[in-house]
């Protein structure tokens, strides 16, 4: 349907010779596809691609998914961690609404305790309005179903999948749903972990930021076997405040306790930086690392990346597309760019982020886990041995 007018039949369209140009319209608004740099800021672009995609997503899932498997088989990937859907539910919270203000009063007056105290209070509502029926449904009739029905898993390919909430919900919606998130996720293998999306530098991201992560905090002293990504510090000069870049990924990852941070763009204004790198490095926490997406959405690329810092710090490092279909990239690109803009990592560095993607993912079965990295060393031998290494 155009912008103005009436429905019209994709055969109609077709007939009279217009069905490609409104193909081409749809994937400029759907994508990055054309983009010039003036029209339209890209960070918002991107991330309002998604609400634009939505309705033909609903019972499409399937297709998706076979799509995401066949693609990575084509690029020699044997293992994606997907973020697939926000969980459905219904549960009624407006009897809950009196503590959205009262979250907020405390945060601002960082008042850790009296939050993890009233967190505990919602959560109990939470329980008690059957909040685990909605993660057990989504696990089995949804996840498992669409998992064991498309026969994702083979011998060239596994899939697991991450839950995760929204930033800009008001703060007793957005812990209804992380819980929801981590009891599903403590109750599948087949949920790999959990996070946090959404545009880090939007109003009630900003304002709720900190509470977000006591309620990562919280959730994970209730399911501490459930691990979970956090998209931190996707922020850079110019989108926020100053003062506001200097603190996102230690928040996330001292206060939330993250296994892995996403982005982690603006790193060099994070307060006591460096003490953060080595703790990184210490605890084994990885940086996911988006060339791509970064550099679209954040106009951040070569040095002003913060990979290298990364790199000597020794902080693990993965490679990530972020979202490709939106990007229109492919895990490819991420190692040609990667290899190509930076001198200094080697090709010994790129086969070691190649393993930390086994080594750092969220797969619950160990044996699945050896298996796969048991694949990538004869990939990598049989690669080896017909490419003149020097």
């Amino acid at each position: 349907k155009p912008s103005t007018g009436d429905w019209q039949l994709f055969s109609t369209l077709k007939t009279n010779g217009t069905l490609d140009s409104y193909q081409q319209k749809i994937m400029q608004k759907w994508s990055i596809k054309d983009y010039n740099n003036v029209d339209y800021p890209s960070d918002k672009l991107f991330f309002e691609s998604f609400m634009k995609f939505e309705p033909a997503i609903k019972g499409n899932f399937g297709q998706g998914l076979l799509e995401l498997k066949n693609r990575a088989i084509s690029e020699n990937v044997s293992y994606i961690e997907t973020q697939l859907s926000t969980i459905p539910t219904v549960l009624d919270t407006d009897d809950l609404t009196k503590f959205n203000s009262r979250l907020r009063k405390l945060a601002l007056a960082k008042d850790e305790k009296a939050i993890l105290t009233t967190l505990d209070s919602v959560y109990s509502s939470l329980l008690k309005k059957e909040a685990e029926s909605y993660a057990k449904d989504f696990n089995t009739n949804f996840v498992t179903k669409l998992h064991k029905d498309l026969k994702i898993d083979d011998k060239q390919f596994t899939m697991r999948y991450q839950n995760f909430v929204l930033r800009f919900m008001e703060p007793v919606d957005l812990f209804k749903n992380l819980v929801i998130a981590f009891i599903s996720a403590d109750g599948s293998p087949l949920i790999a972990g959990v996070n946090i999306v959404s545009p880090e530098d939007g109003a009630t991201s900003m304002k709720d930021y900190w509470l977000h992560m006591l309620m990562f905090k919280y959730c994970h002293s209730r399911y501490p076997a459930v691990k979970y990504a956090m998209h931190a510090g996707e922020l850079t000069l110019g989108l926020v405040q100053p003062e506001e870049l200097t603190w996102h990924i230690s928040a996330a990852v001292y206060t939330a306790g993250a296994n892995r941070i996403g982005h982690g763009v603006d790193l060099a204004y994070e307060k006591d930086s460096y003490d953060l790198l080595r703790y990184m490095a210490k605890k084994s926490i990885p940086i996911e690392i988006n060339l791509v997406s970064n550099e679209f959405i954040l106009k951040v690329k070569d040095s002003r990346h913060p990979l290298t810092l990364y790199k000597e710090f020794g902080v693990p490092i993965v490679i990530s597309t972020d979202d490709a279909g939106i990007l229109r990239t492919n895990m490819t690109e991420q190692y040609v760019l990667l290899a190509k803009r930076y001198k200094n990592v080697s090709y010994t560095d790129i086969k070691q982020y190649v393993y930390n993607s086994l080594h750092y993912s969220f797969i619950k079965d160990e044996g699945v886990k050896k298996q796969l990295l048991k694949d990538l060393d004869f990939r990598f031998k049989t690669f080896e041995a017909n490419f003149p290494m020097k």
